[in-house]
């Protein structure tokens, strides 16, 4: 990679700080903007280069980086700015059918367009376990690649520029639930006079046993779900112990209550319907 490449960055959250700073490191020339100009202070004095104004940002170099809240920031923040011929990887995140309107509204303005996530452990974006997932024309990503790999490693997911947010919102939709469920888990340790250290220990063999858990109800989900009639009571009553324990501690079980309705709702459509309905079944938002 030439020292001479240059590159855009706008936005310059947590994501695009980590973004502009590795490109910096990896000896690249880098513009940066952000609405709020002090962002850009400390990137600055790692030799980066501030532009005034979003457009003149994108006018400095033909790769632009964006990173924002989100794709509706895109269009206040791009309308000025000449998009003719300008390579746009928008690596903020949205929705795939979000993205696929973004897509078309740069296009339309004569740049290309590749969509981008990272998946990754906060802004450690060279995290080992770190991904950039990329999503749009084949032959633009292979020819960005090597700079898109400076960031972390590449998985591209195929030429609808959605999908890197579709693969992506799935994982947030997990990650999500994870958090509060061990932050729950924690407060009952913790206001129940346990240690948290020692229930630390106990699960730390516990990322093989998920791993075992998802390749089962991924191939369970694609004979309709997991369970039978009797499997869905256990659970429900599973669920009522944790809460049970939860707020014995002074815990808040909203979580494992959410969990819980979810089976005593595929057991009443299994009554309803004289058929076995799965929980999967309920969240995919189909019965039959």
């Amino acid at each position: 990679m030439s020292a001479k490449q240059s590159v855009t960055v706008v936005g310059l959250g947590p994501m695009g700080r980590a973004t502009a700073r590795i490109l910096l490191a990896a000896g690249l020339d880098v513009t940066v903007w952000n609405r709020t100009p002090g962002k850009t202070e400390a990137l600055v004095e790692l030799g980066a280069t501030p532009a005034a104004t979003a457009a003149e940002a994108v006018a400095a170099n033909d790769t632009v980086l964006l990173s924002l809240i989100h794709y509706d920031a895109m269009y206040g923040t791009l309308a000025d700015a000449d998009l003719t011929g300008k390579t746009i990887v928008n690596l903020s995140s949205d929705s795939p059918a979000n993205t696929g309107k973004g897509a078309s509204w740069v296009l339309e303005r004569g740049a290309r367009f590749l969509t981008g996530a990272y998946m990754t452990q906060s802004d450690d974006i060279q995290h080992p376990a770190s991904h950039l997932y990329v999503s749009g024309p084949k032959d633009l990503h292979e020819e960005l690649r090597p700079l898109l790999e400076l960031l972390c490693a590449n998985e591209y997911l195929g030429a609808d520029y959605g999908l890197a947010q579709l693969y992506y919102q799935a994982g947030l939709a997990q990650f999500h639930s994870y958090l509060i469920a061990l932050q729950q888990a924690l407060a009952m340790i913790e206001r129940s006079g346990g240690s948290v250290d020692r229930y630390l220990e106990l699960t730390k063999d516990d990322a093989q046993s998920q791993r075992d858990f998802t390749l089962f109800f991924a191939e369970a989900a694609k004979q309709g779900g997991w369970g039978d009639p009797a499997a869905l009571k256990m659970m429900h009553a599973g669920a009522q112990h944790v809460i049970d324990a939860s707020e014995d501690a002074g815990v808040d079980a909203s979580l494992t209550r959410t969990v819980q309705d979810y089976y005593r709702r595929a057991i009443d459509a299994t009554e309803e319907s004289g058929e076995f309905v799965s929980v999967y079944r309920l969240i995919r938002g189909a019965t039959a």
